[in-house]
């Protein structure tokens, strides 16, 4: 089926879909298109109250659609336990899984429930274990995973002497890091599906620049007001210059569903920060499969996840 830009989306129907961060923004527009194509939508959230909402919201646009809530927090290990235990005990295999949700330059360094800083125990950690969690699943439904990038993880490198900032904490660079780890991880995890036949392929999409609750204000982050970067984001969105939420999300559905992607791929906006999806050459920081490899090894001491798949 055609989404209103054009983009094509198959039919997904008898297919289970996971998208994390899917209760506002991005990830509830992403949840949509495959709910719309005939996907059964899985939405693991923070907070059930606006899990709910956004899941009633899109029951409302997209009539008939099953779609369910599950309880995650990517800053706890403890709870992408208990989301990998109750998907396994469901047992039903997964067909899309997108690595979609995220927190972004909280004014002061901040650690998760196990002591990452926060951005690369959520964005990166929470999701590698999750998804190595969900392997046995993931391989039985053959499935795409799709992780979310950002625009930010064109210039930076791992800080691979102080991966949690302990010493000399930069919001930016920290954010910068979390997202080139979610690209050079979703490249080894396909890669070593290549090598080991686990019958997966795994992708990367950025969303360019839109107007999303990325930069909103955060109080339970320590951000009481919008930055002046969400204002001026607002702006070029309605100029033309930024995208918006609907085709900021397009990239990642294309890399979820595309029935020409065959793994290791790369998607955003044609024009960078806007425009209709495109297939993109990998950035510089997400190159080196040296380091994604030396990333994967590094995540799996962190999170003490040993996994034989």
């Amino acid at each position: 089926m055609a989404h209103s830009s054009g983009t094509s989306v198959p039919d997904l129907s008898g297919s289970i879909a996971v998208v994390t961060g899917a209760s506002d923004g991005i990830g509830q527009v992403i949840a949509t298109c495959l709910a719309r194509a005939g996907a059964e939508v899985v939405m693991p959230v923070r907070s059930a109250i606006k899990g709910d909402a956004a899941a009633a919201r899109i029951r409302g646009q997209v009539p008939g659609a099953t779609v369910t809530t599950r309880a995650l927090d990517l800053s706890s290990l403890e709870s992408v336990a208990g989301l990998v235990d109750r998907l396994s005990s469901e047992g039903r295999p997964i067909d899309i899984l997108v690595n979609n949700a995220g927190v972004m330059t909280p004014p002061e360094r901040q650690i998760t429930a196990d002591g990452f800083e926060l951005q690369l125990g959520t964005n990166h950690l929470g999701h590698f274990a999750l998804t190595l969690g969900l392997l046995p699943l993931l391989r039985e439904g053959g499935a795409r995973v799709t992780h979310q990038t950002s625009i930010a993880a064109r210039s930076g490198e791992m800080n691979w002497a102080d991966l949690n900032w302990e010493t000399g904490y930069d919001a930016m660079r920290a954010y910068r890091q979390s997202k080139i780890a979610v690209a050079l991880f979703a490249r080894e995890l396909d890669a070593r599906s290549r090598a080991a036949g686990w019958g997966i392929s795994s992708n990367v999409a950025h969303p360019g620049v839109s107007p999303t609750n990325l930069l909103a204000a955060q109080p339970g982050m320590g951000r009481e007001r919008e930055t002046g970067g969400r204002r001026a984001i607002r702006l070029l969105s309605r100029l033309g210059i930024a995208g918006t939420a609907e085709s900021a999300a397009l990239p990642a559905v294309v890399a979820a569903t595309d029935p020409a992607s065959a793994g290791d791929q790369f998607y955003g906006p044609r024009r960078t920060l806007s425009g209709p999806p495109a297939l993109l050459p990998q950035w510089g920081p997400m190159a080196n499969m040296d380091d994604a490899r030396r990333l994967w090894e590094e995540s799996e001491r962190l999170v003490r996840v040993r996994f034989t798949a």
